[in-house]
């Protein structure tokens, strides 16, 4: 009997059945072997049918803090890029990084959108993803007062109330600005509220400063004139689009096809810097003096992650330590190792910037 093409046999697996006339045990053995190598051909052919079968839905979110997926849910590009497999593509509001990264955990989404120190945070604390592309590098967040504060420095923030969204870029800011000005989270109050309910709360006056995020941030300034205590650009850490791992393993195919989409509306964004900010405003609700200054703060010129992010994210880890957001022992180097992935951005970006769209 000839070998199944793909497997080889030792020579305790005889190439010919054995007869009747031979012992019996010598006979099941063989069976055995022949069932045992057909079973794992058809668990491989299983699974690689299973892998290379259509991406029923492709579940990511979009959010106000980045314009690349609010230009793509308005294009209808990835349900055009899907359209012939019959993917559903299921968009999901993220309102901050927070809610991108519980999303992310829970399985309701395959891709989501977070700040790169937030996302760091998550996958220390058990978050199944990485980090497959940039989608800006932004000045999204600052300590935001009042226009008729009398707050004028970082230690005037001593006793105060701060609004904060716990477990995003601007929360982890305001832990790190504090700091620069020797206090810590136990010198304030930090009131947790998503985003749009901190600036509510600093206009109503309930809060004394607001971690503000962008476009949120830009609104609290054009519109009710707010000012910025406290800006520091290399507090904010990068724009990152992240995967979950099982998404990365069973669908790359898939995966690269979103980040070519990506990629398309960056370049798209460069190109049509007034189109851009129409979309921003008319998605986030905001005016369009506000989406220009949003986008005035983002520079989407490096999509590829690696090296520089990782550098930036190792420099603001510690104070994940500080204010004791990890557990004892954890070895962020490695959490941060583990998180940014650039093997699935790279040949993307390398074919685009060979003028293949």
């Amino acid at each position: 009997m000839t070998p199944h093409r793909g497997f080889s046999f030792s020579a305790a697996a005889p190439n010919t059945i054995p007869t009747d006339g031979e012992p019996r045990r010598g006979r099941r053995a063989w069976l055995k072997t022949i069932a045992l190598a057909f079973g794992l051909f058809g668990a491989f052919s299983v699974a690689h049918t299973a892998h290379a079968a259509p991406l029923d839905e492709l579940k990511l979110d979009y959010a106000y803090y980045s314009p690349e997926s609010l230009v793509i849910k308005r294009n209808g590009w990835l349900e055009r890029e899907f359209a012939a497999d019959r993917t559903q593509v299921k968009w999901v509001l993220s309102l901050g990084s927070n809610r991108a990264l519980e999303y992310l955990n829970s399985g309701a989404i395959d891709i989501g959108s977070t700040a790169g120190l937030a996302a760091v945070l998550g996958k220390a604390n058990g978050n199944p993803i990485r980090a497959v592309y940039i989608y800006s590098r932004p000045e999204w967040t600052a300590l935001v007062v009042r226009k008729d504060s009398p707050i004028k420095t970082l230690a005037d923030l001593k006793g105060k109330k701060i609004a904060a969204t716990k477990g995003t870029d601007p929360f982890l800011f305001t832990l790190r600005a504090l700091h620069t000005a020797g206090l810590s989270r136990d010198d304030v109050e930090i009131v947790n509220l998503q985003h749009p309910d901190g600036r509510t709360a600093l206009v109503n006056g309930q809060v004394d400063a607001w971690a503000g995020l962008d476009p949120h941030m830009a609104a609290a300034q054009i519109d009710d004139g707010a000012r910025l205590l406290y800006r520091n650009v290399d507090f904010n850490t990068w724009g990152f689009l992240n995967a979950r791992e099982d998404f990365i393993r069973d669908h790359p195919d898939a995966l690269a096809r979103v980040l070519k989409v990506y990629e398309k509306a960056r370049v798209w964004i460069a190109a049509h810097p007034d189109d851009t900010a129409k979309i921003v405003a008319e998605e986030s609700k905001v005016s369009l003096p506000v989406a220009k200054l949003q986008l005035s703060r983002n520079d989407f010129s490096q999509p590829q992650p690696g090296a520089r992010q990782i550098a930036a994210l190792k420099a603001a880890a510690p104070i994940l330590v500080d204010e004791q957001l990890v557990r004892n022992g954890t070895d962020l180097n490695a959490v941060i190792n583990a998180l940014v992935d650039a093997s699935v951005a790279q040949p993307v970006i390398a074919t685009a910037s060979n003028g293949v769209k």
